[in-house]
């Protein structure tokens, strides 16, 4: 079983499409890690193109906001404008939509037909916003990922909000901090990662619309179980180039704060 992971989308549709386009063929079934809206300029464009294919939908803070649930105080003023833009331009069919989307961690289900049907539930699997252990919480480093880690009763969690690819690592008294190796910051490529049974990881897929690693391309992974138990599964990060001038122009179009386009370029 393949599984696409996506996160942190951000209403960027340009670098959604270039993502989906360059995935096609090449997964079973789609999780989103939430935070589908903010930022950019297509919330009703993204989530009309998401929704009917993401197999599992978890909700995130932007996400949150954008539809209502919560206050936008606790935001920065540039996410705070957007948030408020993307509030009134949602559709009401695309504002309810959001407002069902569950909180995680959640556990995917395998997709197709299954020998066991027990085997329908990931068990080494749940996918989350931020920290499994609070919605909010960011994992940026080694001190941040330990209790998630210690606490985790999975084998992988998969997580965004960081908006940075890569992940954590722990078998017993061995941890690692993990981030792709790319040969290049203008095409497509992709890093594996074996993950060997016996060991726990927290996995961020890296952001589609906002990334802030300082790699401007849109981020994704996909992930691959192992066939055996005794096998290890993989997981293979990818960074993809968008039409990111297009992505800007409806920024600015928009009437959005200039920086959330500039910072496009950047990925920062």
């Amino acid at each position: 079983m393949r599984a696409l992971i996506l996160s942190d989308v951000h209403a960027n549709l340009e670098a959604l499409n270039a993502v989906l386009d360059a995935a096609a063929g090449s997964y079973d079934t789609l999780w989103n890690l939430g935070d589908l809206v903010g930022y950019g300029a297509s919330p009703n464009q993204v989530i009309d193109t998401l929704r009917p294919i993401a197999a599992l939908n978890v909700r995130g803070n932007h996400d949150r906001v954008c539809c209502g649930l919560t206050s936008a105080l606790g935001f920065n003023p540039i996410a705070r404008a957007a948030a408020t833009w993307t509030q009134e331009e949602l559709t009401p069919a695309n504002n309810l939509w959001l407002r069902s989307v569950p909180s995680g961690p959640l556990q995917p289900e395998y997709p197709g037909p299954l020998a066991h049907p027990e085997d329908a539930i990931a068990p080494d699997v749940t996918c989350a916003h931020g920290s499994p252990l609070n919605e909010d919480h960011y994992i940026l480093n080694m001190r941040d990922a330990w209790a998630p880690l210690q606490q985790m009763t999975n084998s992988i969690t998969f997580f965004g909000h960081t908006h940075i690819q890569g992940g954590f690592s722990q078998k017993e008294h061995d941890w690692h901090e993990l981030r792709p190796r790319y040969a290049t910051r203008n095409d497509p490529d992709s890093w594996t990662l074996p993950i060997p049974p016996g060991t726990r990881h927290l996995i961020n897929p890296g952001s589609i619309g906002q990334p802030r690693d300082c790699d401007w391309r849109a981020a994704y992974a996909i992930y691959t179980t192992a066939p055996f138990p005794e096998e290890a599964a993989e997981i293979t990060f990818h960074r993809v180039p968008y039409d990111l001038v297009a992505a800007q122009g409806r920024i600015l179009m928009a009437g959005l704060p200039e920086r959330l386009a500039a910072r496009l370029r950047e990925g920062r």
